[in-house]
């Protein structure tokens, strides 16, 4: 089952980046070639994925999962990017992570041309990053198919504050 080799491989740092957070590093799913094409599959396999017109990859680790979820999919990709790192018209919306806030923005011009958008990042925590990127496409008026995720962090209760189908391939 891949739950238990994701969770062989995924490395907790204690108090990283700030005191009393406990980061689950998932970059080592990157050194294990047959675990991160397992997850891949399996991820772009998904009814969340195929359902969408278009995936939409989180800055920053987010954009590795998906964009090879976007290929293995034969799906278009746009970015939700940190402040200052797209150019063009932009929408950006705030959001609050359990050590600070920062924003996200997506180019007004890149969702234009889809209606159906599936979210991909790599952790959910507390849900703000995703409810950002959900609010900058309901105020367009797009439809959401869901979010896929690798990993869930349940005792932050970030999927009870998001509106839409959630799918993370690990649940701590």
């Amino acid at each position: 089952m891949i739950e238990k080799r994701l969770n062989s491989v995924i490395k907790d740092y204690p108090n990283f980046p700030l005191n009393g957070i406990l980061f689950k590093d998932l970059l080592p799913i990157l050194e294990n070639p047959e675990l991160f094409s397992e997850l891949i599959e399996n991820m772009s396999s998904s009814k969340i994925i195929n359902d969408a017109d278009v995936l939409v990859g989180i800055d920053a680790r987010g954009f590795i999962f998906s964009s090879s979820i976007a290929f293995k999919a034969k799906k278009p990709l746009i970015l939700a990017r940190k402040p200052g790192k797209l150019p063009g018209e932009l929408i950006e919306a705030s959001y609050e992570l359990e050590y600070g806030n920062n924003s996200l923005s997506m180019q007004k011009e890149a969702i234009k041309k889809y209606e159906n958008f599936a979210i991909v990042d790599d952790l959910l925590a507390t849900g703000g990053t995703i409810n950002s990127v959900i609010s900058i496409l309901k105020e367009n008026k797009k439809t959401i198919t869901g979010v896929s995720l690798v990993a869930e962090l349940e005792d932050l209760n970030g999927r009870k504050k998001i509106p839409i189908p959630v799918e993370s391939q690990i649940k701590f």
